[in-house]
């Protein structure tokens, strides 16, 4: 059983950088097998995701250098096969992403049926109506999806009945090899989603409108390798604000290496809660709030408040001097963690996808469950605190959520980051005036959340 140890009552200060984005740079990793060649990509977060996505690939014929820990080249030229095997895909979703690619250079794919966290029915049915209209032909068995275009991908006008990212992705991936143009209408139009239409147009495509509702796909004979930096993790960030807040000492925290537009709709409600943060070069400053108000949320598509931003944001609004409303649009199970807050003290009533918060004085520790990667953010205010003690000028090396490769030991956290013996320390502080100890007891998603020793991180062990 994976556990961590959490020591509340301490206070943050300094500042950390965050990591690359996980959802842009998966889907960056999968649109490499569209150019034959050596891709680089630079900013890449070092997580199991990443590992499973670098397996993917060489089970296709790729190579990966791993030219230092966050900068990966990617060579796909000799890359002979269109199947993504089920062991890996049905370990994350997110492998998915390489049907629309793999449509694009080969004619066809071979893709098992996704797996990924517990968060609903996450089904990919616009995914597979999109490429339909392209001209893809599917057929299912066994557990795998079979696509064949091996008549040629046509560009037609796609709408899809909701913004769907993943969908968005894969027919943006397939459309710039097709014939003509492909306009995709109700696209999602998320940062991630921007980032892979710029590297793809630095490749030689030909995309237009990408972060708008309409997208348009002008179809290209060829695409080029090239080095690309993904963006900064805008979720990740949005964690260490919510850290920030509850915990930061009287010069606040900076929070860096991240588009503060990017959280637009989360800064604002958390200003709206009495939150000070500020515009800073590369990212933010947050002070801690000396009291919070309660704010009706309601997840929605970018730009409207991120769904995996709504675990945290119901930390502040347990601990809010009134009564919030959280509602939850994009997946059905994802109040699961609330009745673990509970136990620490919370006061939250679910009813259908409402929560009714009432906020209490503070929180104090228990022994919980994380049932997901966010619910464990919430549950383990420490957990994501990263280095926030280092000196100006050097360079910061956030702890941040990772996937247990190995066996992890109990980790005693208290404030600060440090290492003892083979084990990585986190330290942060757990919200509330009640000093006492948390103990995150992890199920089987709850491992994707906890740290580990960075010898264990390497991300050449896939």
């Amino acid at each position: 059983m994976d556990i961590i140890r959490v020591e509340g009552g301490h206070r943050l200060s300094g500042g950390v950088r965050v990591s690359g984005a996980k959802n842009s740079a998966l889907k960056l990793m999968a649109a490499t097998l569209l150019a034959p060649g050596r891709t680089t990509l630079e900013n890449v977060p070092n997580i199991s995701d990443v590992h499973v996505m670098g397996k993917v690939l060489k089970r296709m014929g790729a190579t990966i250098e791993v030219v230092d820990e966050h900068r990966l080249v990617i060579d796909t030229s000799a890359v002979d096969s269109w199947e993504a095997p089920y062991e890996l895909v049905a370990k994350m979703r997110a492998s998915t992403a390489v049907m629309g690619p793999l449509l694009g250079r080969f004619g066809r794919a071979k893709i098992a049926m996704p797996g990924g966290c517990n968060l609903g029915a996450r089904k990919i049915d616009m995914h597979i109506l999109g490429l339909e209209a392209l001209g893809v032909k599917f057929d299912t068995d066994h557990g795998y999806i079979h696509a064949d275009a091996s008549e040629g991908l046509t560009g037609t006008t796609v709408t899809l009945e909701f913004a769907s990212v993943g969908a968005t992705e894969n027919l943006i991936m397939a459309a710039v090899r097709a014939k003509g143009t492909t306009v995709i209408d109700n696209a999602a139009r998320e940062p991630e989603i921007v980032d892979l239409a710029c590297m793809l147009n630095e490749m030689g495509a030909k995309i237009v409108g990408a972060g708008s509702p309409v997208v348009q796909i002008e179809g290209v004979e060829e695409l080029h390798p090239v080095t690309h930096r993904v963006i900064g993790d805008r979720i990740e960030a949005g964690t260490f604000i919510v850290a920030g807040a509850l915990m930061a000492e009287d010069g606040g925290i900076e929070v860096t290496g991240f588009n503060a537009a990017h959280l637009g709709m989360v800064i604002k409600k958390f200003e709206l809660m009495g939150v000070q943060i500020d515009r800073i070069e590369g990212g933010v400053r947050v002070h801690r709030a000396d009291g919070l108000r309660p704010v009706d949320i309601q997840t929605l598509p970018f730009p409207g408040f991120p769904t995996d931003m709504q675990a945290q944001a119901m930390v502040l609004s347990a601990l809010a001097d009134g009564s919030s409303v959280i509602t939850e649009n994009i997946f059905e199970n994802r109040f699961m963690f609330a009745s673990e807050l509970v136990r620490m003290g919370a006061s939250i009533r679910i009813e259908s996808h409402h929560a009714i918060i009432h906020g209490v004085q503070g929180l104090s520790g228990a022994q919980v469950v994380s049932p997901d990667l966010r619910g464990g953010v919430d549950l383990d205010a420490g957990e994501e605190t990263g280095d926030l003690g280092h000196h100006a000028g050097e360079p910061a090396h956030p702890v941040v959520p990772q996937p247990v490769l190995g066996r992890v030991r109990p980790l005693r956290v208290e404030a600060g980051v440090g290492q003892e013996d083979d084990q990585t320390v986190l330290r942060g502080g757990v919200v509330g005036p009640d000093r006492g100890d948390i103990l995150f007891d992890g199920g089987d998603e709850a491992h994707r959340a906890l740290p580990q020793p960075r010898d264990a991180l390497s991300i050449a062990k896939y």
